[in-house]
């Protein structure tokens, strides 16, 4: 299996008025081999216990791609259904620790978020992009398609931009055009503009009642009781498609652009 998968990081900080900001980052655009998302699940959890914690911020590293989903080099190497399920299941754990959390998620994303970024995108509570922040599901385009990202951004945008993004899978959506069916909340210029506002929202939901987010939170997420299983048998699906000749020879062909 290549190095890449080994790399990336998870890195959480929390300042004096309790806004923690968790960074996950790798490489290679940032994009999300197991043992990221395993950690950045973790590490969500664990802020949504820490009582320090008023407030999360999620965001990645560098100022190009926000995130590029999937590692290739980790889909390549699966051979077997139970090595696909257990990948593709990080995402699950990843989207239901932000859906678990008690303390508010904002989202920052900088730049392009393709699959799986896109599903983190989804799974804050309240999302930032800047203008650069286009978004493609493009699975299907590798034999795959978004099944454990899909309901994240079913619940987010609605089905309709859902299956756009799904069914044309190569193209990419303007940040606009993602604001405009509800995946961001607002689009800036630059990263400072957007780092400004997000400083100004976390910093005013930092003194506002934890009980009253935490309450807030289960009405936003109502009816997503079931999504441990849902997004178990999601993972599934994917973890048989991803050892198609299809898939496999299509992964191929993108590692070598």
């Amino acid at each position: 299996m290549s190095e890449a998968v080994n790399q990336g990081h998870v890195e959480m900080r929390v300042d004096e008025f309790g806004i923690a900001t968790i960074e996950f980052g790798h490489p290679l655009s940032n994009s999300l081999p197991g043992n990221i998302l395993r950690k950045l699940a973790e590490t969500i959890t664990d802020a949504g216990t820490d009582s320090a914690v008023k407030v999360i911020v999620l965001r990645s590293g560098g100022d190009k791609a926000f995130c590029a989903g999937a590692s290739f080099d980790e889909l390549i190497s699966i051979k077997d259904l139970d090595t696909g399920k257990v990948f593709f299941s990080g995402f699950a754990q990843v989207i239901n620790a932000c859906r678990k959390c008690p303390k508010l998620i904002i989202g920052r994303v900088q730049g392009k978020a393709v699959g799986g970024g896109v599903g983190i995108a989804s799974a804050v509570d309240y999302c930032y992009a800047t203008r650069f922040g286009e978004v493609k599901l493009s699975e299907l385009a590798v034999g795959i398609g978004p099944f454990v990202v899909g309901p994240a951004v079913e619940r987010k945008m609605g089905l309709s931009a859902m299956s756009q993004l799904a069914i044309n899978a190569t193209e990419w959506r303007t940040a606009e055009w993602a604001m405009l069916n509800g995946l961001y909340a607002d689009v800036f210029d630059t990263e400072s503009e957007m780092d400004e506002e997000i400083s100004r929202l976390a910093t005013t939901l930092a003194k506002s009642s934890p009980e009253a987010m935490a309450e807030l939170k289960k009405v936003f997420w109502l009816g997503t009781e079931d999504w441990d299983q849902l997004l178990s048998d999601r993972a599934a699906i994917s973890g048989t498609l991803v050892l198609s000749d299809f898939t496999v020879n299509a992964i191929n062909s993108f590692k070598k652009k």
